[in-house]
């Protein structure tokens, strides 16, 4: 097998992974186009990756996985020769700008992950290649194989893969929770010990500066929403992570154990944990003031953030002229870049409407919410009013299409109202259970 058919398949095995934002984009006046996706550095820029597995065999039978041990599918790998070539001669011809490296476990963890390392030795000693580097670790590696990884990527992750030690279980029983959280917490503790020893001697080698993700699957269990932040809130307080990926779960392979193959992804669902998980690293939300055991879906007419306004309306209006800045980041439109700029602005004099609309507050969401030199203080709003004028049309559309709770009956669909935004918990519970009962 020459080595452009191996990329293809391999590249093809990695699509599943969402720890990159896209994958198999085409770049205008580029040939090759197999295997690269777009990622975000440590600094924020948008970068091209050479997205692959090293191997698409596995020992492992995990159910919802593709290369599972049990699935009928062409199986090859990279030798760590080939891949730092692929690797070289894609980013020479500049289709890249760095790797992310995963693989299927193939004779054992600690094997996977000696051909993994040896791949990014030839490429960061041989080749002095510096561009980025994600990297995978297999769970159940020894931890001097992490540690060496570690050193030879710019990020390195393991992915959770499903949020409870139950559905782990059920669904990956090769897969132990202490075989995943360890390499966590050893990274955790090599990171800090790295920035200490960087503060000493500037020179001393980096250990994964970009820091460490994971990945959950998302609609292959039935775990609620509030144990999913709840999760994704501890690791990032426990194991200092960058980023918790959700991944709607395709039903790619077929199993007695998951959803049937013709059910959708649930991307409306992902897309409100997200937006939950933003909020909770940049806005300073806890993870209880966004869902609660009581309620522990998403509403999927509101983002979580309007979601809480309208609900906790006792809390507003927010005077802009005199609010803390971690009041200011509670209104709905605005973020903390407009939040830090009203901070600013308004030590030169009161603040109006036209100075928040060029600051770049969204009106059209804040307004509610606030009150500012020319938009005094008033009686609390009608919730109707303000739950009606909130609910985006496109997410209404992209929410029925996706969970086809208020069906349309008449040939056109008109908004919900206050009550069947209050009444969607149930309803969403109720999808829960039924998925819940069939797995």
């Amino acid at each position: 097998m020459d080595l452009m058919e191996k990329l293809t398949i391999l590249a093809d095995s990695a699509k599943y992974d969402a720890a990159c934002t896209s994958s198999g984009a085409n770049r205008p006046g580029k040939t090759v186009t197999a295997g690269c996706c777009h990622s975000f550095s440590a600094d924020g820029r948008c970068i091209s990756l050479l997205k692959v597995l090293m191997t698409n065999q596995c020992i492992y039978d995990c159910k919802y996985c593709v290369n599972r041990a049990g699935n009928d599918c062409r199986r090859t790998a990279f030798t760590p020769e080939e891949l730092a070539e692929l690797t070289l001669e894609f980013y020479r011809r500049n289709y890249i700008e760095g790797l992310f490296l995963s693989s299927g476990v193939i004779r054992s963890p600690d094997y996977t992950m000696e051909q993994m390392i040896q791949a990014l030795q030839l490429l960061r000693g041989q080749h002095n290649f510096r561009g980025y580097i994600h990297a995978k670790i297999i769970p159940g590696a020894s931890p001097e194989l992490v540690q060496r990884l570690g050193l030879l990527a710019d990020r390195i992750s393991i992915n959770v893969e499903l949020p409870s030690e139950q559905s782990l279980r059920r669904l990956a029983p090769q897969k132990k929770r202490e075989a995943i959280f360890s390499p966590m917490k050893q990274i955790c503790q090599e990171a800090r010990q790295n920035r200490q020893a960087l503060a000493v001697y500037r020179k001393a080698q980096q250990f994964a500066p970009a820091g460490q993700a994971t990945q959950m699957i998302i609609g292959a269990s039935p775990e609620t929403d509030y144990q999913i932040i709840t999760l994704a809130a501890a690791m990032y307080g426990k194991y200092g992570l960058k980023r918790v990926f959700y991944s709607a779960y395709l039903p790619a392979v077929e199993d007695a154990l998951l959803p049937a193959l013709d059910v959708k992804p649930p991307l409306l669902r992902e897309h409100r944990l997200y937006q939950a998980d933003w909020l909770m690293r940049q806005y300073g939300f806890r993870a209880e003031e966004i869902l609660s055991p009581e309620a522990p879906n998403f509403n999927p007419y509101l983002d979580p953030k309007c979601n809480w306004a309208v609900n906790h309306l006792q809390e507003f209006p927010v005077d802009v002229n005199a609010a803390a800045l971690e009041d200011l980041l509670r209104v709905p439109g605005i973020g903390p870049t407009s939040a830090r700029r009203i901070v600013t602005a308004r030590r030169n004099g009161q603040l109006g409407l036209a100075e928040l609309k060029r600051i770049g507050v969204v009106l059209k969401r804040a307004q509610y919410f606030l009150s500012a030199a020319d938009r005094p203080a008033s009686a609390r709003p009608d919730q109707e009013l303000i739950v009606r004028a909130l609910i985006d049309p496109k997410i209404y559309s992209f929410g029925m299409e996706q969970l086809s709770l208020f069906p349309d009956t008449q040939g056109s669909r008109p908004l919900p109202t206050a009550r069947d935004v209050r009444s969607i918990t149930e309803a969403v519970e109720e999808t829960v259970l039924c998925l819940a009962s069939s797995l």
